[in-house]
């Protein structure tokens, strides 16, 4: 099957050197990406797009070309075609006939023709000549150039006919890996995970950094949608996941620091701590999920005394944007459900939060804290690869992985529906539970005890995160289904 890949519009009025760089990082992006599928893919450039060639016509291999191409940044759309060698009018017409006849059954259409090279023909004569013959040779219902049921769109490329079966709206940006690393401090909520897809999006590898302050359900969570994140949109490089114990600093806050303050204190010790693990990765900017005037913490006064803390550029994509804007991308990009089942901790509230911190108010306070605490606290952070998140749980949580289900055990698929449905688990013989991950918490204490559920994901990733905090929670009946294939 042969896709052809169109570049994101910033990127075709890049000049040429940096567009030809564009172009190669995002080929160089696809094949890593498509190393991971069971079928051959080749990858090929061009000036103005990139041909992508699958060696499978299987509907299943298809959808998971599609599926990548997808949510890769920098692609603008992307097309399903049939390639012909170019013959006359008649030829056009009958190849396209024989793709879309019967999708225009009882359908108005138009047909419409881009066309490069010389040619006896012009596009106009292609669309005027096609479009007659598929109105008379088919049961369509007629031609409607505005507004149609369907739009027949053909490529004429020099000797070459591209007939289009589908056309898909990519996430467009810019491909990852143009631009520097940042570190993300995310949270799990809507606002961290949003605008870390916003920097992927623009061509940005984006590490995680994570402040625990206390509790391993919400680590465990914000594990999940970081892994998440990077495997639907940015796995063709690799990053790291920062945890940065905080109790500790928590616990001096509240012991130390005036009520009013608590928040912009903790604000700021956040991004001294970042500061310095991005030094040390030699990363140049922090990026964190703040808005103007969402919570008392972020308002433009006290942002700024936030800031003064750093000299590290800090990014907000989120700054201007509404709460109803920010769970409508995180509803796109599959992450509100995520969010929405996030445990959280409010261990740092104030009663009365101050919303025009002054330096030198919140410097007196910062004065009582014991900067000892915070340094342990960076020193203590445990850094690991995205893809490894699992290496790194409590060792007295062992999961059960097997490769094989025994009759009397059953399977949950604990993916979202939209991975679910595009690969579904068949087992013969065997029960399989589609309950998805936000839901497993409340519905997994209803089942029957008696019996021992293993829960499987695609990479087994996701999976053994939510056994261990079912574990955790003190549920023994389960482990993990790992195929031996996989």
């Amino acid at each position: 099957m042969h896709f052809i890949v169109k570049l994101f519009p910033e990127i075709t009025i890049k000049s040429p050197p940096v567009r030809k760089r564009f172009i190669k990082h995002l080929r160089e992006n696809l094949k890593e990406l498509f190393r991971a599928v069971p079928f051959t893919v080749q990858v090929t450039r061009d000036w103005d797009k990139i041909d992508v060639l699958a060696d499978s016509d299987e509907q299943a291999d298809i959808a998971q070309v599609a599926e990548i191409l997808s949510h890769t940044p920098g692609i603008a759309y992307f097309s399903q075609v049939q390639t012909y060698p170019l013959g006359d009018l008649e030829d056009i017409f009958q190849k396209t006939k024989a793709i879309w006849a019967d999708a225009l059954e009882d359908k108005t259409f138009s047909v419409r023709v881009k066309r490069n090279g010389d040619h006896e023909f012009s596009s106009i004569e292609v669309e005027r000549y096609v479009g007659g013959g598929l109105n008379q040779h088919t049961q369509a219902k007629g031609v409607k150039l505005k507004h149609p049921d369907v739009t027949v769109r053909l490529e004429i490329k020099r000797d070459q006919l591209h007939v289009i079966q589908r056309q898909t709206q990519g996430l467009g940006g810019f491909p990852l890996g143009s631009q520097e690393p940042v570190l993300s401090l995310i949270s799990g909520g809507f606002d961290s995970t949003v605008s870390s897809y916003l920097t992927i999006k623009r061509g940005i590898r984006t590490h995680y950094c994570f402040f625990n302050l206390g509790g391993r359900a919400h680590e465990v969570g914000v594990k999940e949608v970081a892994y998440y994140l990077w495997r639907k949109f940015g796995a063709s490089h690799k990053v790291m996941f920062v945890t940065v114990p905080f109790e500790d600093v928590v616990s001096e806050i509240l012991q130390k620091v005036d009520n009013s303050q608590m928040g912009v204190v903790l604000k700021r010790m956040m991004l001294r701590a970042a500061t310095k693990v991005a030094e040390e990765m030699e990363i140049q900017a922090l990026v964190t999920g703040e808005a103007i005037g969402q919570v008392s913490s972020q308002t433009l006064t006290n942002l700024s005394v936030i800031d003064s803390v750093t000299d590290t550029l800090v990014l907000r994509p989120l700054i201007a944007m509404d709460k109803g804007e920010i769970i409508d991308v995180a509803r796109r990009i599959g992450t509100e459900e995520f969010a929405a089942a996030m445990p959280e901790y409010c261990g740092v509230i104030s009663r009365k939060p101050t919303t025009r911190a002054q330096e030198e108010r919140v410097a007196h306070e910062e004065g009582k804290f014991d900067y000892a605490v915070l340094e342990s606290a960076i020193n203590e952070r445990r850094t690991v690869h995205i893809d490894k998140v699992m290496d790194d749980l409590d060792d007295d949580v062992q999961v059960d992985v097997q490769h094989q289900v025994q009759p009397a055990q059953a399977v949950i698929d604990v993916r979202h529906p939209d991975e679910e449905e595009l690969r579904p688990l068949q087992l013969d013989g065997i029960e399989v539970l589609k309950i998805p991950f936000y839901k497993l918490s409340t519905e997994f204490s209803a089942l029957d005890k008696a019996r021992t559920y293993l829960l499987y994901c695609e990479k087994g990733v996701m999976s053994q995160l939510h056994a261990a905090n079912l574990m955790d929670a003190g549920h023994k009946n389960l482990g993990v289904f790992r195929p031996e294939n996989d």
